[in-house]
């Protein structure tokens, strides 16, 4: 019996050359292996029957099986190898090198880089230097140099995220001010771009956000000053046509303080669109698009500058604000969204 066994079993050996030369792609060689190799295979199945031996017989019996399970095996991963070369010899024969390659997608500059890099330029091409500094500051630099004190009533109007009672998120670029003008002596002007943090988040405001300050000390600088250099600024980046008008307004750091409005970019000023309330400027035919002034001589007492001796103006803006109505958009979260659908239209 253990002699007919063995038999089968060698068997197996001329019976699996001639499947696999049949066998001419990688999906019937697998049906091959499955037949002779596989767990109900013919191979599995004549060795079942080992158990039925007797003991003495078992030995040579359980040897023939493991050489011919190992000749098999070899067998078949040569078959295998030598389709799989074959595959990709043809791959190459196929191979057409004028074929046009594949061209990636390729990035562009985030909205709010874009508009950063173009206001840059901008005050830039006037003179201005562009600053930075850190994103953690003190609550001197932060408050204290600006005109406000612990207890000043304007600290209520920045919800601040403290790190400690004196260390802080910056709620404003307004320290790179402080900065330079603790490290230098005027004349000089800057520009101060960067990321500030505030306790907001609804359509119009995110917990953080970008800021662009200006600072210019000289010894004669007066408001016409700020309202030229202003006025050009918004021109260049809205249009020649854009009307600009300065309202009186308030802040601890400037004196005298001005909201800077501009002619609506979506209704052209008119308060209307389509004969539709324009939702924009609310029928009023201008927006608000940042705040400046005369730096208030406490500022330049702070950091150690002679107040008779010297002038300066200062200004910031939200550079989201200035992206929104440059570019139309309503919900101020798209810009952080990531949503390929939305960036890929500033490429």
């Amino acid at each position: 019996m253990a002699r007919d066994i063995i038999q089968k079993l060698e068997s197996l050996v001329p019976e699996l050359t001639e499947a696999l030369g049949q066998a001419s792609s990688l999906e019937a060689l697998e049906a091959v292996r499955i037949r002779f190799l596989g767990r109900k295979g013919a191979l599995a199945e004549l060795m079942s029957g080992l158990t039925a031996l007797a003991p003495k017989d078992r030995p040579a019996a359980g040897k023939a099986a493991n050489q011919v399970k190992a000749k098999l095996t070899g067998l078949w991963e040569e078959r295998a190898n030598a389709l799989k070369a074959a595959g990709q010899r043809r791959s190459l024969d196929q191979f057409d090198p004028s074929t046009p390659s594949w061209q990636p997608e390729l990035g562009s500059l985030h909205p709010i880089s874009r508009v950063t890099r173009e206001i840059c330029a901008v005050f830039s091409g006037l003179g201005f230097e562009v600053v930075s500094g850190p994103e953690v500051e003190n609550d001197f630099n932060n408050f204290e140099a600006l005109n406000l004190p612990p207890e000043h009533p304007a600290r209520d109007m920045q919800d601040s995220l403290y790190i400690s009672d004196s260390i802080l998120l910056r709620t404003h670029t307004s320290p790179l001010q402080v900065r330079t003008m603790l490290a230098r002596k005027p004349p000089l002007g800057i520009i101060a771009p960067g990321k500030v943090y505030r306790r907001d988040s609804d359509l119009t405001h995110t917990p953080m956000f970008h800021q662009i300050e200006g600072l210019l000390v000289d010894t004669q600088v007066t408001l016409a000053d700020l309202r030229g250099t202003l006025t050009a600024f918004v021109r260049s980046i809205f249009g020649s046509g854009t009307r600009v008008r300065f309202r009186p307004s308030f802040f601890p750091f400037t004196e005298p303080s001005a909201e800077v409005d501009m002619s609506c970019v979506i209704c052209g000023g008119r308060g209307r669109t389509d004969s539709q309330p324009c939702r924009v400027c609310k029928e009023t035919g201008w927006v608000e698009i940042l705040g400046c002034g005369m730096v208030d001589p406490a500022v330049f007492l702070k950091v150690g500058y002679d107040p008779d001796a010297c002038a300066g103006f200062a200004f910031g803006m939200g550079v989201e604000r200035i992206a929104m109505l440059k570019y139309g958009i309503g919900d101020l979260r798209m810009f952080f969204e990531n949503d390929l659908r939305f960036l890929g239209q500033f490429a």
